[in-house]
């Protein structure tokens, strides 16, 4: 009996949300400021951040994939689009807002409002180019300079987001190619190439790009989305099945990467 009752509550709530509740999207975008000032390259990667990495914690990723396209038409202020493209997932708003969404299921969304519109405090961003008479530019430090100025081939910090929410500094060359920076990471931090998908500004990195063709500026994040590595399958050959001793079960296999 009580099991009825929760599931009588259950679809009241559902179809609460799902039907009763639901609202046109509001035109208004909402205002807010960030923790510091931030450039557009600063906000784009956190975007690219969030877009990345939400889909693969929960929800349905046809879901997120609607809600991206809307948050972009919304903020384009092209909202007889991005209300199609609710409406052609049937995706509800309890309160007009792209801010909190569902599914026809029920599954709850989130959009956080930098996804919707740019902070009231955003700078300009400078074009950084060092010609080394300022001790305090960034030629004077590799370190602090763009991650691809071309045609230096010395040595400067990229920085990294990994999935597993970790931040970090990897040491890269302008010429290095993203496949060569993929083994970096791997003697860094022991994460086979292998399981390694790099994106930046939303695109997936191939291994044959170069740094110096990727323009990543010092305020740019590239994120690091990690799989886990294929299990390799024992050969065999027709009508021999190989021992547990044998040569094949005995093949190394690589480290399955640690989340921290």
């Amino acid at each position: 009996m009580l099991k009825i009752e929760y599931s009588f509550h259950l679809m009241y709530i559902l179809d609460t949300v799902a039907l009763g509740r639901n609202q046109p999207l509001k035109r208004e975008r909402p205002k807010w400021k960030s923790d510091y000032p931030m450039t557009e390259g600063q906000l784009r990667s956190k975007r690219d951040e969030f877009w990345d990495t939400a889909p693969a914690f929960e929800g349905r990723k046809e879901i997120w994939d609607a809600l991206r396209a809307a948050a972009s038409a919304f903020e384009s202020n092209d909202h007889l689009l991005a209300q199609a493209i609710l409406d052609g997932a049937s995706i509800t708003l309890p309160h007009g807002a792209l801010t909190e969404c569902y599914d026809e299921l029920g599954n709850r969304y989130q959009l956080p409002v930098y996804c919707l519109s740019p902070p009231v405090n955003m700078i300009e961003e400078r074009s950084d180019e060092p010609d080394g008479s300022d001790p305090d530019s960034g030629a004077a430090d590799p370190s602090t300079g763009s991650a691809s100025d071309a045609g230096s081939g010395g040595e400067c910090q990229l920085r990294l987001r990994l999935s597993t929410g970790r931040d970090l500094r990897l040491v890269v060359r302008s010429m290095d190619t993203v496949g060569m920076m993929k083994r970096r990471l791997h003697s860094q931090e022991g994460v086979p190439a292998s399981t390694q998908r790099w994106f930046f500004s939303g695109r997936p990195l191939t291994d044959r790009l170069r740094l110096d063709q990727l323009n990543i500026s010092r305020d740019y994040v590239v994120q690091v989305i990690l799989s886990q590595p294929p299990q390799p399958e024992p050969a065999s050959t027709p009508g021999h099945t190989p021992e547990a001793s044998g040569p094949v079960a005995a093949l190394p296999q690589e480290p399955t990467p640690v989340e921290n």
